[in-house]
């Protein structure tokens, strides 16, 4: 039986609002942003699974939104793309660069392709667990490009350029 995959991006953080790139710092989440997680909780009454990166900008999203009616299980590979020395920098540094780092790491971190390798495995692990079931999960910019390689076949190189375009979740079907 497939999986339903919902994923939503985490809530906005005191970094998104300042456009600093946190990479793989941990982040906190603005006032803006608990909101955002509350209205998340009530837009996604009924998954039956719910997974977060295991950092603190999503754990608070996904805890604000689920914490009293989930279990929440944390997942590494959900993290966003580790920029290294880059990590807490400027968007406006780090955007011009992105397309140079698809497939070689950041200095001191990793590839956009290796998010989606790592997105792939999550992936595999989800089919083959969750069968009929509805899992959200709650992660970064990369991971959304990742599951678009993945599902849509989406270029990595096209995605990098493009600036993200944040809405309430995206669904996907997997496995079955």
């Amino acid at each position: 039986m497939p999986v339903k995959l919902i994923y939503e991006t985490h809530a906005t953080t005191v970094d998104n609002e300042a456009g600093v790139a946190t990479g793989h710092l941990p982040g906190e989440l603005s006032a803006a942003g608990r909101e955002q997680a509350r209205e998340l909780g009530e837009r996604r009454k009924d998954v039956d699974v719910v997974y977060a990166s295991d950092l603190r900008r999503a754990v608070q999203t996904a805890q604000i939104a689920f914490g009293r009616r989930r279990e929440i299980m944390l997942d590494r590979r959900l993290r966003e793309c580790d920029y290294g020395i880059y990590n807490g920098r400027p968007v406006a540094e780090l955007a011009p660069l992105r397309v140079r780092y698809v497939d070689e790491p950041w200095p001191g971190g990793q590839s956009y392709r290796q998010v989606v390798v790592a997105m792939g495995a999550f992936l595999e692990d989800v089919a083959g667990r969750w069968q009929g079931r509805t899992v959200l999960v709650v992660a970064h910019a990369a991971n959304r490009w990742a599951l678009r390689v993945l599902f849509d076949g989406t270029p990595l190189e096209e995605l990098v350029e493009a600036p993200f375009q944040w809405r309430p979740g995206w669904e996907y079907v997997t496995g079955g």
